[in-house]
């Protein structure tokens, strides 16, 4: 797998800070956006790259990792296990040889790869009574899909570019915003022959519609006019599909909840299955009254009180 120099991505040296390295990620993502450049394959993929070394250079532990070990730093972890293991055979307090204090930093490629690990642990790092290299599991992809709410009301196949390559998939119905799915086996190829990577996907929703989404349920304010609210009558509201009519109460008063069964947004997976829409009522009292209105509006004060 060809190593990405994460920094050179963002177009930055490894002394940025992590102020820096927000400022690059905004610029460059803003440029090469895919909604900025339609039909631009090289921009999708200068996309992708730019959200992945993002999501490792803005997270300290990640970077710290990747410093060390570049593309392999998905196996730091696996490395300082096995350094401490070896030292532990040795007899070292230190993970090496007898607390020799070597180290090793650095980016790795595919011909120093196994190098590292014969430097390490002696013998390209055999595992123990089997006479093989150990496997580790591939780099996880990182990919972020924009969508309108509207696109995510049923379940739709879409073709995505990632990492260069084409992946047509199912987009469930009812995924929320910021939420992430796992598309396993699509990552980066392992090391050592070990098995690759995962995918995963961050759904990024954006609401056009009129509605507000909480989960599977929709809520939406309803203008209802002060005749309509003092003496009841019916009224024509939109749902997301489709229009209903809908009776009100006499004396219903401002800020008056009602819950439509069954006319929210589709749950998440469950195509026929759907959550409620909450309307709130806003009265609107009449304005420029004429003075006639004026003082029928006074006899009915003088009754009430």
């Amino acid at each position: 797998m060809e190593f990405i120099d994460y920094y050179k991505t963002l177009e930055l040296d490894k002394s940025a800070t992590k102020a820096d390295v927000k400022k690059a990620y905004r610029r460059l993502a803003r440029k090469y956006h895919p909604d900025l450049n339609p039909d631009d394959e090289s921009s999708k993929r200068r996309f992708q790259q730019i959200n992945e070394a993002n999501e490792v250079l803005s997270d300290p532990e990640k970077r710290k990792k990747f410093d060390e070990y570049g593309k392999d730093w998905q196996h730091a972890d696996q490395f300082e296990q096995q350094k401490r293991q070896r030292g532990q055979q040795r007899g070292g307090p230190s993970g090496f040889g007898g607390g020799q204090g070597q180290s090793y930093s650095g980016s790795f490629d595919d011909d120093n790869f196994s190098d590292f690990f014969e430097t390490m642990f002696g013998g390209g790092a055999r595992s123990r009574g089997t006479g093989r290299s150990p496997q580790f599991k591939g780099q996880d992809f990182n990919a972020e899909l924009q969508l309108n709410l509207t696109d995510v009301y049923s379940s739709h196949k879409q073709t995505l570019t990632v990492n260069g390559k084409s992946l047509r998939l199912t987009i469930p119905a009812g995924v929320e915003n910021e939420q992430t799915i796992k598309i396993s086996g699509h990552g980066g190829p392992g090391a050592q022959g070990g098995p690759k990577g995962d995918l995963f996907i961050t759904f990024k929703i954006l609401n056009n519609t009129k509605f507000k989404r909480e989960k599977e349920n929709l809520y939406s304010n309803i203008d209802l006019d002060f005749y309509t609210a003092l003496l009841g009558g019916e009224i024509t509201i939109d749902t997301y599909n489709g229009k209903v009519k809908l009776p009100i109460k006499p004396e219903t008063q401002n800020g008056t909840r009602v819950k439509l069964k069954g006319k929210g947004f589709t749950k998440y997976k469950k195509e026929s299955d759907y959550g409620d829409l909450f309307i709130t009522y806003n009265i609107k009292v009449p304005t420029d009254l004429s003075s006639k209105e004026k003082e029928l509006y006074t006899e009915l004060q003088k009754l009430r009180s």
